[in-house]
C-alpha cells in the first residue's frame, strides 16, 4: 500500500506543473532495413492485434473490434523488432533484431510493460512456443554475439553458424539475460524462420540464406586457353573478340558431381561437401529439446531453396509449407544475351513454395505463368500483374485447407488451395490475389472467427484488413514511423517487383535481401558490351599498372547495399562510378562519388532485372537516397566495452605495423581503418572500414576496389580448398590443401568467393621467397590477424543496440551492465535511454552525462542514476535501459514525434505523443 501511495502521490505532483515546448533539431535516424520475420499476432482469445514497429522500436497494441482495428498502446521495446508471438493472454514475447534481446511484454493488466529483457546470439530473427504446454521458448539467432559466452570457433572447419535457443518460460532463471535450458547449434548458414507442429511436439527451423550447393572454381586452376582447352566455357571474348580476363568458374553439384554448364566434371577442384541442410527438425517434446536422429526427410529437410523466408504448418496434415526463392546463378550473362547463348536477364530465381513431408521436399513453382523466353514487354501487362515475389509470412485456416501469403515485392496476398498447391495443379488467377494498399507486406494472420486477415505493410508501416470472404481490403490503420520520408519514398525501388521488372517477379531486393546479398556468387558478365577504362582513383603502393574493365568480369559475390555511403566506387571492380563528372576528390568528387556510382546501377533494371525501360532520374534519385542511408549494424565478435582480446589485439598490431610484402606495405596501407575518414568534410557517415574507395590495379587478373571489411564475419563457413599458386606457400606451417568435408557455405571471401578463409588468404603474405623476410612468419600470426578481422570496426560501436531490464529483485546481476551501458555512452559511443510503465504513463529518459538523466516528464526534469533505479527497485517498476545510436537518444528516450513536447507530458494531458501535429 505504502509503495502505491508513494507512486500516486508522486504523479499527481507533476500533473500540476506546466511546461513549454522545446525546439529541437530534427531527431536522427538511423537505418538498418532489417527483415520482418512474424511481424504480427492475434492474442490466442482474439481480442488483441500486436504488431511490432521495427522503424519505431515498439509494439504495438490494437483491440479487435467489430468495426477493426483501435490502437490501445505503445510499448517501447528492443532495437530493431522483427518478430512477435503471444505465450498466451497475457505475456507476449518481442523479438529485437538489432539488440540481440527478447523482450517479454506483460499484457495482463491495464497497461503493457517490459517485465524482463533476454539475452540471446546475434541477430535474432523469429520465435514459437512448444514442448509441453507450449511453455518453452525457441528462438533462432547466428552463431556468434557478446552475449553467448561461447567461443564461435571462427577459424574451425565443420561447425554450424545456427542456432535456436530455448528457454522455459516458466523458469527464466536469475542469470543476466535468462538461463536457457539448451542451445542447439544447426549445420547451416544463419537461421531464419521457425514453425511448430499443431501438438507442440515438433518445431521447425530454417537456414535463411541456405546456399543451392553452388561453388567456384578458383581462376588459378583453370586454363586461360578457353574452353576447347578444357578453360571456362566460350563464348571467351566479347562481341568485338577482346579476350576475356583469366576468371573462375561457378560449378553445381549434381548429386555425383560437381558440374559446369556444359556437364563436365570439376570434383578434384572442390575440397568440401555441401550437404544443403536447409529446414531442421527439432524434438521438442519432454525432456531437453534435440535435433531429431535421421536423415534427409527426417531429421533435416534438403532442396527446399536457396534464400528461405517463412514457415507454416499444416494442422490438418502436418505438411509444412516454405516460402523461398532458388537461384539460378550457375547461368552465366546478364544482358540480352545476343552473342552469348545464356543470360539471367529477367529470371534469376525461381520463386516458390516448398511443402515438406513425409516423402521429403516438393518444390511449387509460383509463376507458371511467365514466359521467361519472352523478355521484356512494357508494363502493365497481364503477365506481369499475375506474378509473384519475395513471398514472406503465412497464414493457413483452421482445417488446412487454404494458405494465405503475403507477397512482398507485388503488394498484395495470394491464396492457395492446399490440396491444388501440393498436387501441382493450381495456376495463378487473379481471383486468387487480394491486393494491399500500404505496400510491402511481410506478415499475415488469420482471424476466422470474424473472416478477417491482418497484414502488416512495411512500405508505410500499416495493417490492412481483409475480409476473407469478399477478399477485399475494408481497412487501414497505419503505425508512427519516424523514417525521413526519403527512407519511405525510396523503399519500394528495392523491393517492388511489379514495378522494377516486366515479368513481375524480379527485383533489386531478389539477389540483395532486405538490402543485404545472398552470399552467393553470380557470373553477370555481358559479352555484348565493351571494354572500358577504370577510373583514375589507383592505389600506387601495389600494382600501378591498371587492367581494363573487361565486361566478362567472371563470378562476384552479391554485396551488400550496406554501408555504401562514404565508400566511393562501387562493385567489386569500382565500374560504377563517378569518372568523369568533376574532379576525382574526397569525399564525393568524381568517382569517389557515391551519388553517381549508385545512379549508374540504372542499367540494370534492364539488363539484369528485364525490366522494359531504365527508372527516371526522378525515381532513380529517390531510390539512391534511401539506399546511402542504410548502415551495418555494429560488430557481434568485439567487446561490448569496445576493448580487444589478446588475439584480436595481436591481429591489430600486425595489420596496423608489420610489413607483409616484397614492397613494404602494411595490411592497412591498402584497407585503411580510420573511424573518422571524411569527417573534416561533415559527411554524414565518416569513416573508411578497410576501403578509402581506391582500386588497385592487375590483383587476380583484374583492377579491383580495395573492399572494406565491415562484413567480413558473415563469410565464415567455407573450409577447403584447393591448391592455389598464387596464394599456397606449400612451406609454410598450416598449409592444408587436403578435403574438409561437409560445410556450411559453398562461396568463402574475395571478389568470386574462391578463396575459403581469411587465413588462408594470408597464405599470399607470407615471408619467404616471394616476400624475403616480410610478412607472415607463424600460424599463429595469421590466426590473431583473423581475429581482428572478425572484430572489424564498423560505423557503430558494438554497444549499440545493447539493452537490460532492471527488476526489484535482480540489482545484483543488472547493476554492472548498467553501469557499462552509461560508461559507453559516456565515452560517445552511444546514447543511452531508459523506459518504464508508473501508474500506467510511459515513462522515459536519456542520459546526459555524469550520471544526470533528463525525463519525459518536465516537471520532473533530471534525475541522478540512483534515482532512476529505485523505480524498479523501490517502486516495483520494471526499467529497461538501451544504448541506441548517436543522435537519436532524446526522441527514442524523451519525444518520440519530436515536436518539442516530451511524451510523459503529452500522455497526461491527453495529447499524441505519435502525432507531432497533435500537442498540449
Amino acid at each position: 500500500m505504502r509503495i502505491r501511495t508513494l507512486r500516486t502521490s508522486t504523479v499527481l505532483a507533476l500533473l500540476v506543473a506546466a511546461f513549454p515546448g522545446e525546439t529541437r533539431a530534427a531527431p536522427a535516424f538511423t537505418a538498418f532495413e532489417s527483415g520482418q520475420v512474424r511481424p504480427i499476432a492475434l492474442s490466442p482469445d482474439g481480442t488483441r492485434l500486436f504488431a511490432v514497429n521495427t522503424p519505431d522500436n515498439r509494439l504495438e497494441i490494437y483491440a479487435v473490434t467489430a468495426r477493426g482495428l483501435r490502437h490501445v498502446e505503445s510499448v517501447p521495446v528492443g532495437l530493431e523488432p522483427v518478430a512477435v508471438a503471444a505465450r498466451n493472454s497475457d505475456e507476449v514475447w518481442v523479438v529485437n533484431h538489432l539488440s540481440d534481446s527478447v523482450s517479454i511484454v506483460d499484457v495482463s493488466g491495464l497497461n503493457a510493460e517490459v517485465e524482463r529483457t533476454l539475452l540471446v546470439g546475434d541477430e535474432p530473427r523469429d520465435i514459437v512456443f512448444a514442448g509441453p504446454g507450449k511453455s518453452r521458448a525457441f528462438i533462432t539467432a547466428a552463431h556468434r554475439g557478446q552475449n553467448t559466452g561461447f567461443d564461435p570457433q571462427n577459424t574451425t572447419p565443420g561447425v554450424g553458424r545456427a542456432d535456436v535457443w530455448v528457454f522455459n518460460a516458466n523458469n527464466l532463471g536469475s542469470a543476466l539475460g535468462g538461463q536457457p535450458m539448451t542451445r542447439i547449434n544447426l549445420f547451416s548458414d544463419v537461421p531464419r524462420a521457425l514453425a511448430v507442429s499443431p501438438d507442440g511436439d515438433t518445431v521447425y527451423a530454417a537456414s535463411f540464406m541456405s546456399g543451392n550447393q553452388t561453388t567456384v572454381v578458383g581462376p588459378h586452376q583453370i586454363t586461360n586457353d578457353g574452353e576447347q582447352a578444357g578453360g571456362i566455357p566460350g563464348p571467351n571474348v566479347n562481341h568485338a573478340g577482346v579476350p576475356e580476363a583469366n576468371v573462375g568458374l561457378i560449378v553445381k553439384w549434381d548429386g555425383e558431381h560437381w558440374v559446369d554448364e556444359l556437364g563436365r566434371p570439376w570434383d578434384d577442384h572442390i575440397k568440401f561437401n555441401l550437404p544443403d541442410r536447409d529446414v531442421f527438425v527439432i524434438d521438442a517434446g519432454p525432456g531437453v529439446p534435440q535435433l531429431k536422429p535421421g536423415g534427409a526427410g527426417t531429421g533435416f529437410f534438403t532442396g527446399v531453396g536457396t534464400v528461405l523466408f517463412n514457415m507454416v504448418v499444416n494442422p490438418s496434415s502436418g505438411r509444412v509449407y516454405v516460402t523461398n526463392t532458388e537461384a539460378r546463378n550457375e547461368v552465366r550473362f546478364e544482358g540480352p544475351g545476343e552473342f552469348a547463348a545464356t543470360t539471367v536477364r529477367g529470371h534469376m530465381v525461381d520463386t516458390q513454395i516448398s511443402v515438406l513431408g513425409d516423402g521429403g521436399t516438393a518444390t511449387r513453382q509460383l509463376n507458371k505463368h511467365i514466359n521467361y523466353a519472352d523478355c521484356c514487354a512494357e508494363r502493365p501487362n497481364e503477365e506481369n500483374e499475375l506474378s509473384v515475389s519475395q513471398p514472406n509470412g503465412m497464414a493457413i485456416t483452421a482445417d488446412g485447407s487454404t494458405l494465405y501469403v503475403a507477397v512482398l515485392g507485388n503488394d498484395k496476398v495470394v491464396v492457395y488451395d492446399t490440396e491444388a498447391l501440393e498436387d501441382d495443379s493450381f495456376y495463378p488467377d487473379a481471383g486468387d490475389q487480394i491486393a494491399v494498399s500500404g505496400g510491402g507486406p511481410t506478415g499475415v494472420v488469420l482471424d476466422e472467427q470474424r473472416d478477417r486477415l491482418y497484414v502488416l505493410t512495411r512500405f508505410d508501416n500499416g495493417i490492412s484488413i481483409i475480409d476473407t470472404d469478399t477478399r477485399e481490403e475494408t481497412g487501414h490503420v497505419t503505425m508512427h514511423n519516424p523514417e525521413p520520408p526519403s527512407l519511405v519514398q525510396g523503399r519500394r525501388f528495392l523491393y517492388d517487383a511489379s514495378y522494377t521488372s516486366s515479368h513481375g517477379d524480379s527485383a533489386c531486393a531478389t539477389c540483395h535481401i532486405f538490402g543485404d546479398n545472398d552470399q552467393l556468387a553470380w557470373d553477370l558478365g555481358d559479352p555484348d558490351l565493351d571494354v572500358v577504362d577504370p577510373p583514375n582513383i589507383l592505389k600506387m603502393t601495389l600494382n600501378p599498372a591498371e587492367v581494363p574493365f573487361h565486361p566478362m568480369k567472371g563470378p562476384m559475390t552479391t554485396q551488400s547495399l550496406r554501408g555504401m555511403a562514404n565508400h566511393g566506387a562501387m562493385h567489386w571492380r569500382g565500374d560504377r562510378n563517378g569518372e568523369g563528372q568533376g574532379a576525382n576528390v574526397q569525399p564525393d568528387g568524381g568517382a569517389y562519388s557515391e551519388v553517381a556510382a549508385f545512379k549508374a546501377f540504372n542499367v540494370a533494371f534492364e539488363g539484369l532485372l528485364g525490366r522494359d525501360e531504365p527508372l527516371t532520374e526522378a525515381e532513380m534519385d529517390a531510390f539512391t537516397e534511401f539506399v546511402l542511408q542504410v548502415a551495418y549494424p555494429p560488430n557481434p565478435h568485439r567487446a561490448l566495452d569496445n576493448s580487444l582480446t589478446p588475439s584480436q589485439q595481436a591481429g591489430h598490431d600486425f595489420f596496423t605495423t608489420r610489413l607483409t610484402f616484397a614492397v613494404d606495405f602494411r595490411c592497412v596501407d591498402c584497407h585503411v581503418l580510420d573511424p573518422n575518414g571524411n569527417a573534416q568534410y561533415g559527411v554524414d557517415q565518416p569513416g573508411f572500414f578497410g576501403s578509402d574507395g581506391q582500386l588497385v590495379g592487375g590483383e587476380f587478373s583484374q583492377t579491383f576496389k580495395v573492399p572494406h571489411l565491415r562484413n567480413i564475419y558473415t563469410k565464415i563457413g567455407m573450409f577447403g580448398m584447393a591448391h592455389d599458386p598464387q596464394i599456397h606457400d606449400t612451406t609454410f606451417v598450416g598449409y592444408d590443401p587436403s578435403h574438409q568435408g561437409d560445410q556450411v557455405r559453398g562461396f568463402g571471401i574475395t571478389h568470386d568467393g574462391t578463396i575459403d578463409s581469411v587465413q588462408r588468404f594470408m597464405g599470399a603474405f607470407s615471408a619467404g621467397p616471394l616476400n624475403g623476410p616480410d610478412g607472415f612468419h607463424l600460424r599463429q600470426e595469421q590466426l590473431d590477424v583473423a581475429e581482428f578481422l572478425f572484430a572489424f570496426d564498423t560505423n557503430l560501436k558494438p554497444i549499440v543496440g545493447q539493452q537490460i531490464t532492471l527488476r526489484p529483485n535482480n540489482s545484483a546481476v543488472v547493476g554492472p551492465r548498467i553501469d557499462l551501458l552509461m560508461d559507453r555512452a559516456d565515452a560517445g559511443e552511444c546514447e543511452l535511454i531508459a523506459k518504464a510503465s508508473v501508474l500506467g504513463v510511459e515513462f522515459g529518459a536519456v542520459y546526459t552525462g555524469n550520471g544526470q538523466f533528463t525525463t519525459s516528464l518536465t516537471a520532473v526534469g533530471t534525475r541522478t542514476d540512483a534515482q532512476l533505479r529505485q523505480l524498479a527497485t523501490v517502486l516495483h517498476n520494471p526499467v529497461t535501459y538501451t544504448c541506441v545510436p548517436p543522435g537519436s537518444g532524446f526522441r527514442l528516450g524523451v519525444d518520440r514525434d519530436g515536436d518539442g513536447h516530451r511524451d510523459a507530458d503529452e500522455l497526461l494531458h491527453a495529447s499524441d505523443p505519435a502525432d507531432p501535429t497533435d500537442t498540449p
